[in-house]
């Protein structure tokens, strides 16, 4: 039945993607991750810069004044290849800010009979964007331990661990909209299992580049859905 529930919310989710509020909070999100990573890029360089300067000298081969060049070379070649890991956590976590408008899309199209949505104050939303970022990144970061260590499971590692991450974030933002940050802890304790298996299948397409971006809209839209689903059944008295 989970699956089923999942499968339906998905392809609800994928049929309204030409949504204008979807692509919105699209081009924002994406726009935001690459300029953080480029005045990142950019904070990195002057810091190499300043700290070997156009010359140096080195042991045994004395004074150099190209060492600069190609450690900025170096580093853009390291930014480049840091980027295909941290482009997708930088864009969902900033993306995550703006996802109260998918949400309100979501339900505009399929539950307009609802009353108006908790409004989150930009400040919650940002400090969860900052957490949200923080936990995904660091998450990543210390896998690879596990990816070296347990290497032929690397895959499903990677899926199982940015599963559960998605998973618990978007249920959170979709639920917390309508039933508040405590009543959305508490609903996603009741189905833990099925938000997993949700987050799963948000994490797939995470290693297919173009596609891997519209996951934060693709997961805000599926999990408002899972949301209204779970907690109708938790509303509905019992036989």
């Amino acid at each position: 039945m989970g699956l089923v529930l999942i499968l339906q919310s998905f392809f609800m989710a994928v049929a309204q993607i030409g949504d204008r509020r979807f692509r919105k909070v699209l081009f924002m999100g994406v726009a935001l991750a690459l300029a953080l990573l480029v005045a990142a890029y950019a904070g990195f360089l002057w810091l190499i810069q300043a700290t070997v300067g156009p010359e140096a000298y080195l042991p045994v081969i004395g004074e150099v004044r190209w060492l600069d060049d190609l450690l900025s070379f170096a580093s853009l070649f390291f930014m480049l290849v840091l980027s295909v890991f941290l482009m997708i956590p930088v864009a969902s976590a900033i993306t995550s800010m703006f996802l109260d408008e998918v949400a309100q899309a979501v339900e505009d199209r399929h539950y307009p009979h609802l009353p108006p949505a908790i409004k989150v104050p930009f400040g919650d939303a940002l400090r969860d964007t900052v957490n949200f970022l923080g936990v995904l990144i660091g998450a990543n970061l210390l896998a690879f331990v596990l990816y070296v260590l347990f290497s032929p499971a690397a895959i499903f590692i990677f899926y199982a661990l940015n599963g559960y991450l998605l998973g618990r974030e978007y249920f959170t933002l979709a639920a917390m909209r309508r039933i508040g940050r405590a009543g959305a802890k508490q609903l996603r304790a009741r189905h833990g299992g099925t938000i997993w298996l949700a987050g799963i299948l948000m994490a797939l397409p995470l290693s297919i580049p173009i596609l891997n971006l519209l996951i934060p809209i693709l997961g805000a839209a599926t999990f408002t859905h899972i949301f209204h689903a779970l907690n109708g059944r938790a509303e509905r008295p019992a036989a």
